[in-house]
């Protein structure tokens, strides 16, 4: 194994004990919870997407890449998705920060 291996290894350990402090000791399995906590994960992985394809749009217009029907659609589809997602995020009673992601290196998703 080589040294960089190691290395990895043990950032990797050591990442995986800081966790531990953070990670509940019990699952809460309230039947009462499990749908508002789907949706929660649903929709953040929803959000997570749509934030990519944003950044991928903006490129390519930027780029040129896109015809203006094409800004126009996927502006359209854009919106219409942000408006969807507030709508289910007030059924299930979501704020914006609960769907917040901590995706390592590169930060928290909002």
């Amino acid at each position: 194994m080589s040294r960089v291996e190691t290395n990895a290894e043990e950032d990797f350990r050591q990442e995986l004990a800081g966790l531990g402090s953070k990670l509940p000791q019990r699952i809460n399995a309230d039947p009462e919870k499990v749908e508002q906590g789907l949706a929660k994960l649903v929709l953040t992985l929803i959000e997570l997407i749509r934030r990519l394809m944003e950044k991928q749009a903006l490129r390519r217009v930027e780029a040129g890449s896109l015809t203006d029907e094409e800004i126009e659609r996927v502006g359209c589809t854009l919106m219409k998705l942000e408006t969807k997602m507030g709508e289910l995020k007030k059924e299930f009673g979501l704020e914006d920060q609960e769907l917040n992601l901590n995706l390592g290196p590169l930060g928290d998703l909002m």
